[in-house]
């Protein structure tokens, strides 16, 4: 195991063993304790270019010598490593405990033109190679180019000095020598020494050094989520002191119609909330895919929320792969959230195909997420890059959708009917649907679902850039503090943004308010998206179809995640809010 959140995941399509696999297992190979003059093991993991992250290789995918030391083999230990295109191969260089290595030679590469050349791409592309000690990662760059881009130039020295603390390593550095210039029919010697140096770094805090404080923790960091914090007691003073004010003018002037009698009811001029009365719980259009998308929508909050507060308390980022593992292991425990609210809601609305309802929210998410990763896969296998997913990933991924996922799921909606499926609304719904009069065009649904996303990705946009650096550029993201008041800003502000959409909605006396709170929130996932496209262009140097396709993919994936979530917590305040405000009028 690579640590308390390490799973191991194994290609086979029986429930007992896919959740195995979920479980923590301890192996001796990962104490991080070594005896004296102990094997210490150099995997080479990838190698890339530097500006696109995610396009990745074998590291000896480059015509690279291995030491002569006997290979170990190595397998994926967790879903979320074998999923990020980790490709670990022993180096073959004999690395003991304590005991110094001067420069020696481990192999000689044979230069003809076929290998010179794939060495010149990777020089020209700023290729960066990746290797680990003991779960450290190091990386070092291939080679350069001179001034003139004629000549090109590898580094053939590795120069490793590793840090020790008692028993434990605590600090690797790899510095890059023996500049060599690349000419065709020769033989490069390749060559490596290895230093040990005591050091008083702890080993719960060896880390630290890959973290960059002065980035996360910078000035406009603080600035904006106080500034998000701000636009959070303002939005919530304003839609208190306009609704509460407005509605007793409201609910005054409701009362006062109530002593009139027929006549002049008749002849005074009624308008506003009340008169939708008997449609505003009217079933919302297509309901069996509504409550699917608010059940999504709920999980996905649920994950969010549990996956913060884990990343808060245990260090996810010093494990390979393990935020990934723990993303899935926690949607899979959490799929009685969607089949709850999801069926729920769905037997409130008088649905009746509700196994249908839940085979639809139980793959919602999965089958959007797994069909962009297998389009992206063909693009990986066509590039031969670290990045496909190997067949016996994806059955695991197949049977923990089918044997956990779905059950789970099951559970959830036989619940959610049961216990909270029967329509207690306040108000009687009309047998004929009220027709829905003409109000001035910034009224409509359409265009307050497009105005409803701004404020929310006003409030969390600059997080967005801190969230895009840490995961397409070199940078690891750790100040899940942050991250989790942003969530909670994030939420706070939608479902203002929602309850005021929905009142206006509702004053105009449209009562289609499900959909439009629902969307109006969702919206935030397109201004997510259009940001995305203003990062892509303006603050990274990503460049091929692999990298382009494998980003815009899955920041469609994020935001449509996003929104889902938005729509869903919206939805579920302005129906507490819809609920309340006819619960406490008078209606005839």
């Amino acid at each position: 195991m690579t640590g308390s959140f390490g799973w191991r995941v194994t290609a086979v399509a029986a429930v007992l063993t896919i959740a195995g696999s979920l479980l923590p297992v301890d192996a001796d190979e990962h104490e991080h304790t070594y005896a004296d003059r102990e094997e210490v093991v150099l995997w080479m993991n990838t190698v890339g270019p530097y500006h696109n992250r995610q396009e990745t290789y074998k590291y000896f995918s480059l015509p690279f010598c291995a030491g002569s030391k006997k290979t170990i083999s190595h397998y994926h230990e967790t879903l979320g490593e074998a999923l990020q295109g980790v490709e670990l191969e022993f180096s073959g260089l004999d690395i003991k405990f304590k005991d110094e290595v001067m420069q020696t030679t481990y192999c000689e590469v044979e230069l003809d033109k076929a290998k010179r050349d794939a060495f010149v791409y990777a020089i020209k592309n700023h290729y960066w190679y990746q290797m680990y000690i003991d779960d450290l990662p190091i990386w070092g760059i291939v080679g350069e180019a001179d001034e003139n881009g004629e000549d090109h130039y590898l580094w053939t020295y590795k120069k490793l000095e590793i840090g020790f603390n008692g028993n434990r390593i605590v600090d690797v550095n790899l510095t890059s020598e023996g500049k060599v210039k690349l000419m065709p029919n020769t033989r490069i010697a390749m060559s490596y020494s290895v230093k040990w140096k005591k050091s008083d770094v702890k080993f719960e805090d060896r880390f630290d050094k890959y973290l960059d404080p002065s980035f996360f923790q910078h000035r406009i960091h603080w600035f904006s989520i106080f500034n998000s914090f701000m636009m959070v007691i303002f939005l919530v003073g304003l839609v208190s002191m306009i609704l509460m004010r407005t509605l007793r003018k409201d609910y005054a002037r409701y009362s006062k119609e109530e002593e009139m009698d027929d006549m002049d009811r008749d002849l005074g001029d009624e308008y506003g909330w009340k008169q939708v009365h008997g449609d505003v719980f009217r079933p919302s259009s297509h309901p069996l895919i509504f409550s699917s998308l608010i059940g999504s929508g709920c999980q996905i909050f649920s994950v969010s929320l549990i996956v913060i507060i884990v990343a808060m308390v245990e260090d996810l980022y010093t494990e390979r792969g393990s935020m990934l593992s723990t993303a899935i292991f926690v949607y899979a425990a959490t799929s009685p959230v969607n089949g709850y609210f999801g069926g729920s809601l769905y037997a409130k609305q008088g649905g009746r195909r509700w196994i249908k309802q839940m085979f639809i929210g139980a793959f919602l998410i999965p089958a959007m997420v797994c069909g962009t990763a297998f389009f992206i896969n063909f693009i990986a296998i066509y590039y031969h890059a670290s990045r496909a997913i190997p067949f016996g990933t994806m059955v695991a991924v197949c049977c923990i959708c089918f044997f956990v996922i779905l059950p789970l799921n099951l559970v959830g909606t036989i619940l959610g009917r049961n216990l909270s499926g029967q329509p207690n609304f306040p108000c009687r719904v009309n047998a004929v649907p009220r027709p829905i009069p003409e109000k001035k065009w910034f009224m409509e649904p359409a265009v307050i679902v497009c105005l409803g996303g701004i404020l929310p990705f006003g409030s969390i946009f600059i997080e967005m850039y801190f969230i895009f650096t840490s995961f397409w550029a070199y940078k690891i993201y750790y100040v899940y503090g942050f991250m989790m008041l942003v969530l909670v800003i994030l939420c706070i502000v939608t479902v203002c943004v929602t309850i005021v959409c929905t009142y206006f909605l509702l004053n105009a006396e449209d009562y289609r308010w499900q959909w439009t709170s629902f969307l109006s929130a969702a919206s935030t996932a397109v201004y997510v998206y259009m940001y995305s496209f203003y990062y892509y262009f303006f603050k990274t140097k990503m460049y091929g179809l692999f990298q382009t396709a494998f980003y815009f993919g899955y920041m469609a994936v994020f935001s449509t995640a996003l929104g889902i979530m938005c729509g869903a917590v919206g939805y579920m305040g302005t129906s507490a809010f819809v609920r309340k405000i006819y619960t406490n009028v008078k209606i005839d």
